[in-house]
């Protein structure tokens, strides 16, 4: 692989809508990027962004791409594997917004390219950097059931896709850092209710190890809701993403097993005498794309590694796409 060590990385963003203004942003401010400018094909967007980042707004791809050594491609889904193709050949480092590609084939071709040609595939799966989520890392985590629910309200963007590749991919993203053991089994069912695709989709995840997890996504729901809930043997967990909560409550044989705990609980089970402990672990805020960026930017350096790398997003896509095809044909 190619590596920019301790210098800034000239780095590009294409694609400056909703997301990519935000990549703009943080690029332009982090200390190891040197942001050399955006491409967009609406030529006004990208030279009203390019002025507000004091960077250059670029006609042409090509141009940019003369310039730098990594890019963000923050384009909608279906185009994703058409400028990332482009990019790799041309021996740049990408950062690519989920999904990686609309395709389990288009993926393939990307990381192939990217072997061939030595770069570095990053996928944006933002919620691995959730502060309520990486509060769980000081826990021995090894779930036996996981239930996740991310509703939405219904709103245009992002409608392009199924709901499964739209929201339900970042659950998959997260329920595949948390089981280590591969996909033994898939069970979906879904609707569409208001567009011509996928809006309301559940699926029911067991593992190789045993792990089972159900998880419900929506986009026509009347309130946000994202929610993981893990359970375990003498542990269970519940984490809120949206709000940035997390609880775990665990079963000790001592109150003093859990000092950090805020309460324990005496239960008699068997015969003894057990204590149910409540912790909850700071959540430190933090702006998890700023994070996201910086250890794209660190690992072309070789400073760090990828948080998601091109393999683990096809590995999220590869389950999405099985939910998908499974809803479909149960609607049809």
């Amino acid at each position: 692989m190619l590596i920019m060590r301790n210098k800034s990385v000239k780095v590009g963003v294409i694609g400056v809508g909703h997301l990519g203004r935000h990549h703009t942003k943080h690029y332009a401010s982090l200390q190891d990027a040197d942001l050399v400018g955006i491409f967009d094909i609406d030529p006004h967007r990208a030279s009203s962004i390019a002025n507000q980042n004091n960077t250059n707004a670029f006609t042409e791809l090509s141009s940019l791409l003369d310039e730098v050594e990594a890019v963000s491609i923050v384009t909608p889904t279906p185009f994703h594997a058409e400028v990332a193709e482009k990019c790799i050949l041309t021996g740049k480092h990408v950062f690519i917004e989920k999904p990686i590609t609309k395709t389990l084939e288009e993926a393939d071709r990307l990381l192939l390219l990217s072997k061939e040609k030595g770069t570095m595939i990053q996928v944006g799966h933002i919620e691995r950097l959730n502060p309520a989520l990486l509060a769980l890392k000081p826990y021995d985590i090894s779930p036996k059931f996981i239930e996740i629910q991310r509703l939405a309200p219904y709103t245009t963007r992002g409608t392009d896709v199924p709901v499964v590749l739209d929201l339900m991919i970042h659950d998959i993203d997260i329920l595949l850092s948390l089981v280590d053991s591969p996909v033994k089994t898939i069970r979906a069912t879904g609707l569409s209710i208001l567009t011509d695709s996928v809006d309301i989709a559940h699926a029911r995840i067991r593992f190789g190890n045993g792990t089972v997890a159900s998880i419900m996504s929506s986009r026509v729901a009347k309130d946000k809701v994202r929610k993981v809930k893990v359970f375990q043997r003498d542990l269970y967990a519940t984490i809120d993403l949206l709000l940035g909560l997390t609880e775990v409550y665990k079963v000790v044989g001592d109150p003093d097993e859990d000092p950090q705990a805020l309460m324990t609980a005496p239960f008699e089970y068997g015969g003894s005498e057990r204590f149910i402990a409540y912790d909850k672990p700071p959540v430190i805020a933090g702006d998890a794309l700023r994070m996201e960026l910086d250890n794209f930017i660190k690992s072309v350096q070789g400073k760090e590694t990828p948080i998601v790398t091109g393999k683990a997003g096809r590995e999220a896509l590869e389950v999405a796409m099985e939910i998908q095809q499974m809803i479909v044909q149960d609607i049809h």
